[in-house]
This record gives C-alpha cells, structure tokens and sequence, in this order.
C-alpha cells in the first residue's frame, strides 16, 4: 500500500478515536503525570546521593525524608498508570466494538454480488481476525506511545534545566534513534499487510474444507487438500517471517542507540565532575535522565512496528466498511401489503458479469394464483430468475413489476416479506427448531408452529428428538439428516403464508414417500398463490399451470405439461429422458 492510502487508513482510525476525545485527553493528563512523578524521582536520588558525604558523614534524617518522598511519588506514579490502563483499555475496546459494528451492518447491506464473489472465511478474516490485530496493535499504542513521547520531552526538560552540554550531547545522537524507527516502520507495512491477506485466504481455505469435509473424504482429496493448504501456509511462513524479521531488529537496533547515548553521557558527565561542573548525585541523576530517555525509543520503535501490523490489518477492515451498499430503496417507496400476486416481466436482460449473456429478452406474464414451472438444463437461467424475483439482484435493463408496481419502486423488505421461499440450500441458524421454524414468524405461537410442522410432515420427527420444539439445533450440528433440515425448512415457509412460493427443488432432499405427502401439503399451501417452482424432476411440476422450458436464458417453450408433451419438443425430450424406463 502506497503512503497516501497508508495515511488515509490512519485519518479514518482517528475519525473512530475522535468519538472518544474526552477519554484520550485523560489518558495523556494521566500519562504526563506519571512521567513527572518518575522524572521527578533520579531528582530525589541525586540529592540523596549528595547527602553521603562520606564514611561516618551521612545525613541520615535528610536522606530518609527522601525516601518518604519518593515511595509517596512511586504510589501516585503507580495509581495513575493503573487509571491509564483502564481508560486505554475503554477506549482501545470501544473503538474496536465501533468498528465490528460497522463492518457487521455493512455486511447487511452489500450486494449479494459481494457475498457470492468473496469467500466466507476471507470475509470472516476481516471482521473478527483483523480486527483483532487491529485491537493489539492500537491498545499498545495508547499503553506506551503516550507515555514515551512524554518521557523522551519530559527528561530532556529536566536534563536541560541542570546542564544543557551534557543534554547536547543526548540530543546529537537522538536522530539515529528516529532513522531507525522510520527504516523500520517503512519496511514493516507492506509485509505486515501481505500476512493479513494470507491469512484471511488460509481462513477461507480452512472454513470452505472444514465445511465440506465429507466432500473432500469421499473424493479422496485428502491429499490435494493438505498440498494446497501446505502451499498457502508456506507463503504465509515466508511473508510473516520476513515481517518478523524487520520488526525484531528493533530491540537490538535502539539498544546501541541506548548505549551510545549513555556512554556519551557517561564520558562528558565523568569530565564534568572532575572539572568541579556537575556533583556525583547530578551525574547520577544525568545517567538517569539518560537510561529513563533511551527507554521509550525502544518502546516507541516496537509500538511503531505493532501499528503497522494494525494500520495492515484495519485497511482490510475498511476495505469491506467502504464497499459501494447495494442500490438503495428509492425515495418514498411503496410499502407491498398483501399482494395479490400479479408479476409482469418485460423484456428482460440481465447478467453477472459485463459481456457474459445470460438473461435476454425474457418476458412473462403471471396472474394471481398461478403456478409457474421454470424448467430446463443447468446454467439456462432458472435460479437467476428466482434471483431477479426477489431482487438479489437488479435487472439490466427492463423491469419486473408485482400488482402493477415496478419492483425496484418497492421496498425490499415489504417485497421478500410478500414471498415465500424453500431453496435446495437449506439454511438453519444456531438455536431450538421452534425458532428456526418461527424464523420469519417470530410472534407465532407453539400451536401455530406445531401446525405448519404437521402440515410440513415434520412433526413426527420433531417429537422424537431429546426435548422436541425446545431442542437446541444449527445448521453444522450434525444431528439433522439433510432431508429433515429441508422439511423443516418447508414448515417455515407453512407458517407465514405469504402470498407468493418460490420453491426451488424444494424436495430434493426428501424420500419419495415423504415428497409425495409433501407435495399434497404444497397444492393446498399453493392454492390460491402465485408460485414459481424450479425443478429437475419434471413429475414434481405436471399440475402447473404454465410450464416455462428455459435454454440460455430465453424461454423456448411454454405451456402446460399435455400441451408441451404433444408439442414433441424440448420438454417431451427432457420429460421421455426421465420416464423412458417407465
């Protein structure tokens, strides 16, 4: 990343810590307080070191006094660091939970475009790994970088105000102190930023193999999993070692800057004092000063190379914050109440990507109540109109319209609350099946849901498991055969009721005996309902009342099963291919 987008990434951290402007004032109140306090110490010890005179001449009273002083100073120093911490952990946490926020709505609102190009871990990378590096990197920047700065001015305050030669001398070597710190921060970035992008891949990786586990076994791919996992963890080893690398020669880097400060110290202090200059407890003050002002270069270099790492990581984490939202709703769109199911089509074209066809010329007139079969071989188009229909996706060009109104004239929440869909995918979150079931119904009552699971023959099934309705389930748990989870899906669907089906081979999972009580369940859910049904198998569809026969994107035949049967056609030939043995 270049420098103009590494300092942009940084203005918009800062837009987040603004919020909290009060707090980072504290902190540094708090920070320069400490500093004093522990400045203020070498003070107390140089004048302690001044009251030994020599043997058997101590000031014992006085140096005692002192020492009261300076335990009483270490507590205040110690309550304010403790004060600090918490308020930098407040604001680190809070800055971060600001962030996750954003970037969970703005999950919300992209583009089903952006879900389906990206992987689920890379994505998942961002918003939890990220910003967890994020987190590390910044709270060790509110920990230490505040404090060292304030301690590099504050020693050199008071180095100067006992003597400005030997504080010279400190401030000549201080610059290779910051030509290290900017050669490091330079060559830390970019490689901190590859590992964050390695890592969200390696995510991906393991999410989609864990995932799909039983595909991977039963193709025998075991093999060519952990070659391709070996290759993405090698790259990661090598971006992250090379990153390791440059951010360790920090220590030893500002070490020898630290002994050269407190040699030159040393030397020109121990002249001084033999010249009568400086006494022995302002020289043991100065070496110090001058161990107390070496320090926070140390820390400041190690805080410089963890921001990089946090600055890589949380342009990644704007990366997604910033991505274009879908189309909005349109100024005062209309709020679809009960419709009646009425859906026109005109001249459509559509496609995912620029210059790909796909969708082309495709028109269709629905009235209430009727059932429309889309059927045809893979990649015709079926399931990109189901897309269309709901508005995943907008058109290209031409318009879709229910009851008259062009869809993209109406809300989509109140248009996808007007439909009901069953998908081959089935989809179960983390929670009871009487939750899963009531997903878009969550005011339902548990006879209600009892109902639709009758309804969707799931009951029985339901009943047997450990504490029925109550039985915490989720989509990975293993516990469900996917022909129940399909079922249970269908009741969700025989809850709400909506006024429009989509069912998209909404039975593929399930038995014969079970598809054919299904079906019976779906004419009667059906009745009365504009339903678009997508399906393989034909004998699913013979009671539709327009059958659709779709190749790359056009409709080539349409109408019912007999009329389509005696027309001889594609669907004859589609339909005979499944039944020829019949």
């Amino acid at each position: 990343m270049n420098k103009r987008a590494k300092k942009g990434t940084l203005k918009k951290v800062l837009r987040y810590i603004r919020r909290y402007s009060f707090f980072v004032g504290l902190s540094v109140l708090l920070a320069a307080a400490s500093v004093a306090a522990t400045l203020y110490i070498p003070i107390l010890t140089g004048d302690a070191v001044d009251h030994i005179i020599g043997p058997g001449n101590v000031d014992f009273a006085a140096i005692f006094s002192i020492l009261v002083r300076i335990g009483i100073i270490i507590g205040l120093a110690a309550l304010a660091q403790w004060v600090m911490s918490l308020i930098n952990n407040r604001i680190t946490y809070r800055v971060v939970r600001d962030i996750r926020n954003e970037a969970f709505r703005k999950l919300q609102k992209l583009p089903l475009s952006y879900i389906d190009s990206h992987p689920a871990g890379e994505v998942v990378s961002r918003v939890i790994a990220d910003v967890d590096q994020f987190a590390d990197g910044l709270l060790m920047g509110f920990t230490q970088l505040f404090t060292g700065v304030i301690t590099i001015l504050g020693t050199l305050g008071f180095m100067f105000s006992v003597n400005i030669t030997i504080t010279l001398v400190v401030l000549l070597v201080t610059p290779v102190s910051l030509v290290v710190a900017a050669f490091i921060a330079k060559s830390t970035y970019n490689m901190f930023r590859l590992q964050s992008q390695v890592r969200g891949e390696q995510t991906g990786f393991v999410e989609e193999t864990v995932g799909n586990g039983k595909v991977v076994q039963a193709f025998g791919q075991e093999r060519r999993t952990m070659d391709r996992f070996n290759e993405i963890n090698e790259r990661l080893r090598a971006c992250s070692l090379r990153a390791i690398f440059f951010s360790s020669i920090t220590n030893p880097s500002t070490r020898f800057v630290n002994s050269l400060v407190y040699t030159g110290v040393g030397i020109v202090g121990a002249l001084s004092v033999v010249g009568g200059g400086l006494s022995v407890g302002q020289l043991t003050c100065f070496l110090s000063y001058a161990n107390q002002y070496t320090k926070p270069f140390n820390e400041i270099s190690g805080v410089v190379t963890e921001l990089q790492n946090a600055l890589a990581c949380a342009a990644r984490v704007f990366g997604l914050i910033e991505q274009e939202p879908q189309v909005p709703d349109v100024p005062h769109a209309l709020e679809l109440a009960d419709a009646s199911g009425a859906v026109r089509i005109d001249d459509v074209f559509f496609s995912y990507k620029p210059g790909q066809r796909l969708i082309e010329d495709f028109s269709l007139d629905v009235k209430p109540g009727q059932r429309v079969a889309l059927v045809g071989p893979t990649g015709c188009g079926k399931t990109t109109v189901i897309n269309l229909l709901m508005r995943f996706y907008d058109v290209t060009s031409g318009s879709i319209g229910v009851d008259g109104t062009d869809i993209r004239d109406i809300t989509r929440k109140s248009l996808r609350r007007n439909y009901g869909m069953v998908l081959q995918d089935t989809w179960l979150k983390n929670g009871t099946v009487r939750e899963n079931i009531a997903y878009s119904s969550p005011k339902a009552t548990l006879e209600e849901v009892v109902e639709a699971a009758k309804a969707a023959h799931a009951h029985s099934f339901i009943t047997r498991m450990p504490r029925g309705y109550d039985t915490v389930i989720g989509e990975d748990l293993g516990g469900l055969s996917q022909g129940q989870k399909q079922l249970l899906c269908i009741a969700r669907v025989m809850l709400s009721l909506p006024p429009m089906l989509i069912l998209d081979e909404a039975t593929s999972s399930i038995d014969t005996r079970t598809e054919i009580r299904i079906q019976k369940a779906f004419a009667k859910m059906m009745k009365g309902r504009t339903s678009f049904i997508v399906a393989h198998r034909l004998s699913t569809i013979r009671d539709a009342d327009v059958i659709l026969v779709m190749r790359d994107g056009h409709i080539i035949e349409q109408g019912s099963h007999h009329e389509l049967l005696e027309q001889g056609g594609f669907y004859a030939e589609l339909y005979n291919s499944q039944f020829a043995a019949t």
